[in-house]
């Protein structure tokens, strides 16, 4: 949607607006909004904005601490961008994870570092609409009638898959093959991964229907050592410290700003 404001004049909601001394024009905020895009023209408009101000609040600050840029250091960024890039480096104190802080992350998060569990499943979709009540009533029926045959004789799962199914698995006699998470819609995967091997007694419902799942075959996920996360674990806690600072850094300077909205109509 902000993609296609491209005139201030067209849309009121966009207004200059001034950072201490220095005007930022509507006009700009409108080229600004294709880096923004967002589900309203007030949320874009919003972010835009925001991301202006903060651009030049960091050079002000950059200007005020006497921050230029040598030739030398150009690394073929822009010369704004890259007098924010010292900035930060200068003003941020660069934090560095400790071990035991690694630790500690990795036992409370144990489940984040697990390899893929891996499945290898059938299935027959029943489909129907979400829109469509009635129908999605009638194919949870047929669905646990196929259940029920299929306990009795669970070797007629291919054939079965073959005469009902609506996905083109049935070639395969329902055959999904091997699949991790990621794979599958998510409210299928919710209640799949919970399945052990064999058939799953009651239907999977998804958006695309309901579905009769074989389970053949689970590789659970094996839990992978400290060792072999740590330094993952480091660059990701360092990551999240640096930003946090970043954000602390510009909250400081918005609340040391004078901004007022210009109405440029």
């Amino acid at each position: 949607m902000s993609q296609q404001i491209t005139e201030h004049q067209q849309h009121p909601l966009i207004h200059g607006v001034r950072v201490n001394e220095v005007l930022i024009e509507a006009d700009t905020i409108a080229q600004e909004l294709q880096y923004h895009p967002a589900g309203s023209a007030e949320e874009a408009i919003n972010n835009a904005t925001q991301a202006l101000i903060i651009k030049q609040l960091l050079l002000e600050k950059s200007e005020q601490l006497g921050i230029v840029i040598d030739d030398s250091m150009d690394t073929g960024d822009s010369s704004q961008e890259r007098r924010i890039q010292l900035l930060l480096e200068r003003e941020i104190d660069p934090y560095c994870a400790t071990e035991e802080e690694c630790q500690q992350y990795y036992e409370a998060n144990l489940d984040k570092f697990k390899s893929e569990c891996l499945m290898e499943v059938a299935h027959i979709l029943l489909a129907a609409s979400p829109e469509d009540f009635a129908l999605r009533l009638d194919m949870r029926t047929k669905a646990e009638q196929i259940i029920e045959k299929l306990a009795v004789c669970p070797e007629e799962f291919p054939v079965l898959a073959r005469e009902f199914s609506s996905c083109p698995s049935k070639a395969e006699g329902g055959s999904l093959g091997q699949i991790s998470k990621g794979q599958t819609t998510r409210e299928f995967e919710r209640q799949l991964f919970l399945l052990e091997p064999g058939l799953c007694m009651s239907p999977i419902e998804s958006r695309y229907g309901w579905h009769v799942v074989y389970v053949n075959h689970k590789v659970e996920g094996e839990q992978q050592s400290f060792d072999a996360c740590k330094n993952r674990i480091k660059r990701y806690l360092q990551d999240q410290s640096y930003t946090q600072a970043v954000s602390q850094y510009i909250a400081i300077l918005m609340q040391e700003a004078e901004i007022q909205s210009v109405d440029d109509s």
